[in-house]
Order: structure tokens, then sequence, then C-alpha cells
């Protein structure tokens, strides 16, 4: 039976409303069309809910598929928690904003100083891309309710570089999972 789903010129179907479809899009997908892929997801709350986890402490990290060409990541925020100021590992990086009010700050360096460069406002819907060529940069949910970002990472980041303001140099940080579970077929 012939695939009655319309596509884009990328052959990526629109749009893509659930995880499974975003995975096996992915999967099928070379790594230089993750744009045109992550450009077409539109997922809800409701989405994401079964795979979010929540801290009082910090935001989480759930890793919703993983293998040697992507990760894919759902972050928990609560009211006011943030990044650390942070590098990808050399990986690209594509943000989708499920649902919440988010800035994000992008830092460059100036006189061997961390230097603001942008800051940027996202919430729901908004994608954004993020590369260590563009700067470091953070993100914090600047609203007053839960929030969720997905995450989509060009090859896995076992490791990223974190900016500790005491001594005002960067350090490695080895990156984990809050949980871990697989859309993968």
């Amino acid at each position: 039976m012939p695939d009655l789903m319309p596509t884009d010129n990328d052959g990526i179907h629109l749009p893509i409303t659930e995880l499974n479809q975003l995975v096996e899009a992915l999967q099928t997908a070379p790594s230089d069309k993750f744009f045109s892929v992550a450009k077409h997801i539109h997922l809800s709350q409701n989405d994401v809910l079964p795979y979010a986890t929540w801290s009082k402490t910090h935001h989480t990290r759930n890793c919703i598929a993983l293998n040697d060409r992507f990760e894919l990541i759902l972050i928990c925020w609560g009211p006011g928690q943030c990044t650390d100021i942070h590098d990808h590992g050399g990986e690209e990086c594509w943000m989708y904003f499920v649902e919440g009010q988010f800035e994000e700050v992008v830092y460059g360096i100036e006189k061997s100083k961390l230097a603001v460069k942008k800051r940027k406002a996202a919430s729901d819907g908004t994608l954004t891309y993020m590369a260590d060529f563009m700067g470091v940069h953070s993100l914090q949910n600047i609203g007053d309710q839960r929030a969720f970002s997905l995450h989509l990472y060009a090859k896995p980041i076992v490791s990223c570089h974190i900016f500790d303001p005491h001594s005002e140099q960067f350090t490695t940080k080895n990156l984990i999972y809050d949980t871990q579970v697989s859309l993968e077929q």
C-alpha cells in the first residue's frame, strides 16, 4: 500500500505529532537532514508526559532514544531551574520547546572573559539550534510552571565543558541521564 502521509522535499513526513514518528524519522534520515526533521515537530505536553521525571533541585535529563547517530532527550524543568553555562562537546543540538517559558543566553569569550552575546526567549513550539562554533550557552525555565524541552543531538554527548563561576574556568562534566527508555525499533 502506498504511503499517503504528506512529506516535504526531503521526504520527511509532515507534521511530526508523535514521539515514535519522530524517532522513526531520525532513524531513517541522514544526519544532515536532522534540521528538516526537527522543523516539523509538533508535540504537546501530553506526548512527552509519560517520559517526564522531576526533581526539586535540578532539571532532569530523560533519554528517549540513543544510538551512534543521535540522542533524543526530554528535559523537564521546575520553575526557575537552569543549566550551567556549557558547550555541546562538538555536537550539534536542536531544541524544541514543548511547553513553558524559557530564556537562552549565548556567551562568547572577550578579553579572556565570558561575555553575553545574545539573549533569546523561547516558548511552546519554538525550535532553536546551538553548536559550539556559536559559543556556549545556558537555558532557564523563566516561567512559574513546570516546563518541557526536547533536545536532539547529532551524535550523543558523553561529556561537555561547563563554566565554573567561582574559578572562572571551564571544567569537564560527564553527562548522565535521570531516566533512559528506548523508543527505537
